[in-house]
């Protein structure tokens, strides 16, 4: 049987030019049961600023839980009835095949969730043993802030990233696992290089940051889009600066490195645990060592830490035993103590309100393009590293406990190696 909420009337306008989803209020919905709560929660995903949405099947009922800096947080549970009614309401403003219930799906939707206010969704479904799951991924139009000073850089390393984003060409890397804010980064680095004396271009799967002044496209690979075809594409486009969102293959790779080699500024992702690796990623993959370090200007390698909340943030004394475990020198004890989560009204009872970057920026150094040239592998890179006095993720974390911005429990789990 047909549901209600499939009807005609309740579908959203037409697509706009760039085949997504034209904006839908959801006041002018009607007052069915799952409208209000897919309402309620949207605005309840709006009003903690969470990532994530995820719609969860169970085989007695279900639960909806938000990712709140990088952490998910269950939501009362919504009746059990109203499951079916709001997964197929969500998969209809998103453009999706609501009949389709056996593979997953991918969709795009624009909602004004208050007077003046517009926000854009991803949703993607999944088929599971109970039913199919949602994730909303709230999709913000434009940071607030998109300046060096927002990431969190220390200053000798906002002097070293400054001077990279601003050479002539070169291949510039940020690496690190997903959701640790590494598009952000690089539209950071796009926003300050962004004006009329440059064409910049970008590639990403999809673009989720829209930004004027920047010639944006999205990787389609079902029409043939991928991001070396883009990449070919924008070398005939007479670029300054080019945006890959991410280096998954040789092929792409491949392009990426030649053409910081013949005068182009590159920016990319790679999924690393730290800068050196990143090298050795890349020779794995595929790439001429010689090419590689003629190519490669900086890596960088990022965390987002959870911010303690100012409210109610306490003092945690901890042992020196456990304070020298964590990586503190015995110079570093005196004179201040860790601060710990305590939770309070302001910060919904969890102790951490909002993220902070923290970061290792490791420029190429004569010395590194001689061990890249010799194959060397993560371990040589990151020694050479450390005698060049490039601190690691780990260094990073600790000056955060130390200011008193993160407890050591969260920098500890950010920075754990396995």
């Amino acid at each position: 049987m047909q549901t209600p909420f499939a009807t005609a009337a309740a579908l959203p306008r037409p697509l706009a030019a760039d085949g997504e989803s034209s904006a839908t209020n959801l006041n002018d919905q009607d007052n069915a049961p799952a409208v209000r709560l897919l309402t309620d929660t949207l605005h309840e995903a709006t009003r903690r600023n969470a990532s994530d949405i995820h719609i969860e099947p169970a085989e007695h009922g279900w639960r909806v839980r938000l990712r709140i800096d990088g952490v998910l947080h269950e939501i009362p549970r919504p009746p059990a009835h109203l499951r079916d009614a709001f997964v197929t309401r969500v998969k209809v403003l998103a453009r999706m095949d609501i009949a389709e219930r056996r593979v997953p799906q991918d969709g795009r939707l624009r909602l004004a969730t208050s007077p003046g206010r517009l926000e854009d969704y991803r949703v993607n479904s999944l088929p599971t043993l109970f039913g199919e799951k949602l994730v909303l991924r709230r999709l913000d139009a434009l940071p607030a802030d998109l300046s060096l000073d927002s990431l969190g850089l220390d200053p000798r390393q906002r002097e070293a990233v400054d001077a990279a984003i601003r050479a002539p060409h070169g291949l510039m890397l940020v690496t690190g696992p997903t959701g640790s804010g590494k598009t952000l980064s690089l539209y950071c680095f796009l926003n300050l290089l962004n004006g009329e004396a440059r064409n910049l271009c970008s590639v990403e799967d999809p673009a989720e940051i829209q930004l004027a002044g920047i010639n944006q496209v999205s990787v389609r690979e079902k029409a043939g889009l991928t991001f070396a075809v883009a990449l070919r594409a924008f070398l005939r486009q007479d670029p300054d600066v080019i945006m890959v969102g991410e280096i998954r293959d040789n092929e792409t790779a491949d392009v990426a490195v030649k053409a910081a080699q013949t005068g182009h500024l590159v920016l990319s992702t790679l999924h690393t645990n730290d800068a050196p690796a990143a090298i050795a990623r890349l020779i794995d993959i595929g790439v001429e060592p010689y090419n590689l370090a003629a190519a490669l200007r900086m890596v960088t390698a990022q965390r987002l830490v959870r911010r303690l909340c100012v409210a109610c943030r306490a003092p945690a004394p901890h042992s020196a035993t456990a304070l020298h475990a964590a990586g503190f020198g015995e110079h570093e004890l005196d004179g201040w103590q860790p601060y710990a989560a305590t939770g309070c009204a302001a910060c919904h009872g969890i102790g951490y309100r909002g993220r902070v970057g923290i970061h290792q920026v490791m420029p190429v150094s004569d010395a590194m393009r001689e061990l890249i040239v010799a194959s060397a592998g993560a371990h040589e890179l990151a020694r050479l590293a450390q005698t060049e006095q490039v601190a690691t993720l780990r260094d990073a974390a600790l000056a955060r406990v130390r200011d008193g911005t993160t407890s050591l429990a969260e920098a500890l789990a950010a920075t754990e190696v396995a």
